[in-house]
């Protein structure tokens, strides 16, 4: 299978400024990844610290903020993961529900989801 990206525009929940961040989309991945330093450039302030276990099966530690985050004309709030350095940007599950997106199984693009599930 390929690797599928995405061109989003995210912002503080309560702010203006704005960045386009090109993300790997990851339905594995809870929550969305950005860089700590464009979340701070932004002026996300983080509200707490989760642990993740990640794909190798290491327990990391990150802090987490909330962004409004925007994909062809549809935007919506979500929680956003502090990525380090060495950690990818990726456009969590989280993410993409609360755009009403989802990963078309045949093409591995991104589309607009008919329903979401309400069960």
């Amino acid at each position: 299978m390929g690797e599928t990206y995405v061109l989003v525009r995210v912002r503080m929940v309560t702010g203006t400024k704005q960045k386009e961040v090109r993300l790997l989309v990851d339905t594995g991945a809870t929550y969305s990844w950005i860089s700590r330093k464009t979340l701070e450039e932004l002026g996300v302030k983080p509200v707490r610290r989760m642990r993740f276990k990640t794909i190798r099966g290491d327990v990391v530690e990150r802090e987490v903020g909330h962004i409004l985050m925007e994909y062809e004309g549809e935007e919506a709030p979500t929680l956003v993961v502090f990525a380090e350095e060495k950690d990818g940007n990726v456009l969590g599950l989280h993410g993409l529900e609360s755009l009403g997106l989802e990963v078309d199984p045949v093409t591995q693009q991104v589309r607009k989801s008919e329903a979401l599930l309400a069960l």
